[in-house]
């Protein structure tokens, strides 16, 4: 591993601990993340294919395994462009229904350039879904029914993280990304 590159699954799981469960970004992880019920996965992404597989070997695993509430797909390599990203995650959402596990599972994206649509690339906003590195989340839909029915305020939890984001501040944001990023 090279020295100016920290492990991307030791990044991610910094990130999940420091960012994601420490500013409460999704007020369910940290109950995941006590469980020891999230499963890591580094994913070369340079071969598509195979990183397509990976994915849908990822969904059997959870098939088998329901102590595994979710999983972290991290892609190491390949899929540095944003734009690229999208696409391939395009591709994996469509084989996902295609494959049946539409309303089983679902993918959360994570990108170390990711802006919504509707946002600026400086907004801290986009911070919501930017990660150490390229990242696919896949999510049992079930799990997470269960856990915004025990929440009081579903609805309102993009609102929040977006508030939160902006008073944080772009750089503020991006010095912790870089990092974890090393």
């Amino acid at each position: 591993m090279n020295a100016s590159r920290p492990d991307p699954l030791a990044a991610t799981r910094a990130w999940v601990e420091t960012f994601v469960v420490a500013r409460d970004v999704c007020p369910f992880a940290g109950r995941e993340v006590a469980r020891d019920s999230v499963r890591y996965l580094a994913v070369p992404a340079h071969d598509r294919e195979a990183a397509l597989l990976t994915l849908f070997d990822a969904c059997r695993h959870l098939d088998e395994t329901p102590e595994v509430e979710t999983t972290l797909l991290v892609l190491t390599e390949g899929l540095e462009a944003f734009d690229d990203y999208l696409d391939l995650l395009d591709v994996a959402e469509a084989l996902l229904a295609e494959q049946g596990y539409e309303g089983t599972y679902q993918l959360a994206s994570f990108h170390p350039d990711y802006v919504f649509a509707d946002a600026e690339p400086e907004d801290p906003a986009n911070f919501t879904n930017r990660s150490p590195f390229p990242m696919w989340h896949l999510l049992r839909e079930a799990g997470l029914e269960r856990a915004l029915a025990h929440h009081a305020d579903p609805a309102g939890i993009p609102e929040r993280n977006i508030a939160v984001m902006r008073e944080l501040g772009h750089e503020v944001l991006s010095e912790a990304l870089a990092r974890l990023r090393g």
